[in-house]
């Protein structure tokens, strides 16, 4: 009886009624929310048994792959649209955690909340949002990816609350005069525009004007992977940060913080 939706769905609602088939009604009640992410997980309040959908594995998801989306646009109730991947890792403004699938499957004002699949009969995504000038569909939409919805989901469903990592610094985008300045052959990375005050980057030893080029083994491309694989990084952990300083490589240790418990996050 766990329902997936987007937390703007469901957020500032009294009563939240979720139709199963199209045709029987339940009451449920909220089991954990992440504006965040925008996902909601919600129960359904009964003794009846549900078939449920099955996650697939959304990294193994390529552009060009068929989709299909369900949702209820327009309050037409459950309604099938077809269409491709159309590209992966798409950043459009609504949070620091965006790690976009974009679909030209029909996706309009109802679908929020609804499942994107392969044609395996898997989840791999969430659908989100939509790009229209005019309102109505226009082949561009967004949906979650089912691996990083995955994290959230299982935080919620554990916790009631989300557990994100925390380093604790502010970044900016490597442009090629940073780069160059740096002594950096390529624009990767993401540079240390400051340091929070008792946080796990500090602690590192970290500095502004570093640039991390990689955390816990994986590659910083781009400035904006590193709040998303930070964020998924589990609490606690013992991780390695490489990071360029004084035209050379070196590595740092640090003990991961928790976002949520962080001065960052309360300043948000």
């Amino acid at each position: 009886g766990i329902v997936i939706t987007n937390n703007h769905v469901i957020q500032g609602a009294d009563n939240i009624i979720v139709s199963v088939n199209g045709d029987k009604e339940y009451k449920v009640k909220i089991i954990g929310t992440d504006p965040l992410s925008d996902i909601a997980v919600l129960k359904i309040e009964t003794k009846d048994n549900f078939l449920p959908v099955s996650f697939g594995d959304s990294d193994k998801a390529r552009i060009g792959d068929w989709v299909l989306a369900i949702g209820n646009p327009f309050g037409f109730g459950g309604t099938v649209t077809a269409g491709i991947i159309s590209a992966r890792n798409r950043n459009i403004g609504l949070s620091r955690y965006e790690d976009f699938i974009q679909t030209d499957a029909s996706i309009n004002s109802g679908n929020s909340g609804g499942p994107l699949f392969n044609m395996d009969g898997d989840v791999i995504g969430i659908n989100t949002a939509i790009y229209s000038p005019s309102g109505g569909n226009s082949g561009i939409g967004f949906a979650i990816p089912s691996n990083a919805a995955s994290t959230i989901i299982d935080q919620l469903i554990k916790y009631g609350e989300t557990k994100r990592g925390w380093l604790g610094v502010r970044i900016q985008q490597v442009t090629k005069e940073i780069a160059s300045l740096a002594g950096l052959q390529e624009t990767s990375g993401a540079f240390v525009g400051g340091v929070s005050e008792g946080s796990p980057a500090e602690k590192a030893g970290m500095k502004t004007g570093d640039i991390i080029l990689e955390f816990d083994g994986k590659k910083i491309k781009t400035m904006r992977n590193l709040p998303r694989i930070v964020a998924d990084t589990k609490v606690g952990k013992n991780v390695s940060v490489k990071i360029w300083r004084d035209k050379k490589s070196i590595i740092k240790r640090l003990i991961l913080g928790r976002l949520e418990s962080s001065k960052d996050f309360k300043k948000q």
